[in-house]
């Protein structure tokens, strides 16, 4: 930094230190900023974190080792602590010079120099989210507080320094409050109908915090009351994948009643016959078992079970489970990559008046027409057996449970 900028800092008496924490870690006073990346030693950045965030009082240089060095045995501890500042002071000095004095040290301990005011913005936000929630503020208000809070919240709490014991609960807190924020802003802007605002606050919450289901409901929810049902329903198969492959859970009833939503929105008046026909003669088309959402699959089984009322005709559904050999359910790598590979299996040994839908991460149930219990043995049986001459390696247990539709699923 020039020299003509440090002389404007430490011209003023008790500079603020403008600290960031979600997202990245810097300290910024006036047009001087030191970044987390301006050192390779996470212990610099751990320390001055520490101290930030516990500048009201005096930290003993005991309790500075164990948050540094916390299973490592060394020979002089306070004289490595003592290096440690040397190059934390060292390391801001450069953008802050030599005389701004951010660390303190007497008599065995260390703290934050308190002629220094500080602003930290995960606590700037934390008070926003608390006022925020107070009901009897203002409608417009409670909106614009929160609108400054989830701003604030670049990412997680210094996400560097993630693997440290004293972060972690910080971390859980602060990404817990942004969740909470980003719900109830999303509701009130709903009731404003401010749908397009709504839309840009879930898409960049989904992008911190991808598996909390409400989230994705919101941000769909938000696309639809603005006419966007390609972008919705697009939004929903992403969603669901995602919960599939990274926690393999099944969506939620509120996401699928979404999805029904989207579907019935969809189907929009067209009067040219010819036009209807082209976008059937595609779909009638594509090759091998018809492959959906379970949302659409639960209205195939009803209008099946109907046909086979009216005709006399069996139907049975299957439900193929993915497990360890112990009945367990597999790792989620391992899991994601084997129902890649059964539905290929599924897709090329059924016929294409069956249907596929994913039930959860770990099954898919079949919709299998005009079969008799016996011949729908030996397509479970066939498709078991093609997928272990394909994938030899794998050693996973695949089973399989086939039944009939009963009067009762026809009444």
């Amino acid at each position: 930094m020039a020299g003509k900028n440090k002389r404007n800092i430490l011209s003023e008496t008790g500079p603020e230190v403008s600290v960031n924490m979600l997202g990245t870690f810097q300290l910024t006073v006036g047009e001087a900023c030191v970044k987390d990346d301006a050192s390779r030693s996470p212990r610099i950045w751990n320390l001055l974190a520490y101290i930030v965030m516990h500048r009201d009082k005096n930290i003993p240089q005991e309790e500075f080792i164990d948050l540094l060095w916390p299973e490592e045995d060394i020979a002089n501890p306070a004289n490595a602590l003592k290096t440690l500042l040397y190059r934390a002071r060292a390391t801001l000095m450069p953008s802050f010079g030599p005389d701004l004095n951010l660390i303190l040290s007497q008599r065995g301990s260390y703290s934050w120099n308190s002629a220094l005011p500080c602003k930290v913005d995960a606590e700037v936000f934390a008070d926003m989210v608390q006022q925020a929630c107070q009901t009897k503020l203002p409608v417009e208000r409670r909106m614009e507080l929160y609108q400054e809070a989830v701003s604030l919240y670049k990412g997680n709490f210094l996400p560097k320094l993630a693997d440290q014991l004293w972060v972690i609960p910080l971390s859980t807190y602060y990404h817990g409050l942004y969740v909470q924020a980003v719900l109830a802003y999303s509701n009130l802007l709903k009731e404003a109908e401010k749908y397009e605002e709504m839309a840009d606050v879930c898409t960049n919450a989904v992008s911190i915090e991808a598996f909390d289901e409400r989230l994705h409901g919101l941000l769909i929810t938000a696309l639809m009351r603005q006419g966007k049902n390609v972008a919705a329903l697009n939004h929903y198969e992403k969603a669901t994948e995602l919960l599939y492959r990274n926690l393999g859970v099944r969506p939620s009833a509120e996401l699928r009643a979404l999805y029904q939503e989207i579907m019935k929105e969809q189907q929009s008046l067209e009067m040219d016959l010819g036009v209807i026909q082209e976008d059937l003669r595609e779909t009638v088309a594509r090759s091998g078992a018809f492959v959906c959402e379970y949302g659409f699959f639960r209205e195939a089984y009803r209008l099946e079970v109907r046909r086979a009322v009216r005709q006399g005709s069996c139907v049975h559904i299957a439900l193929l489970t993915v497990s360890l050999p112990d009945g367990k359910i597999p790792p989620l790598d391992l899991l994601n990559m084997t129902m890649d590979q059964l539905l290929t299996v599924l897709k090329d040994n059924l016929r294409r008046g069956d249907v596929i839908s994913r039930y959860s991460g770990s099954q898919y149930v079949l919709l299998l027409p005009t079969a008799n219990y016996e011949d729908g043995t030996m397509v479970m049986e066939r498709i078991i057996r093609a997928f272990y001459q394909q994938h030899r390696k794998n050693f996973l247990k695949i089973n399989y449970k086939l039944q009939q539709l009963g009067l009762n699923d026809y009444m």
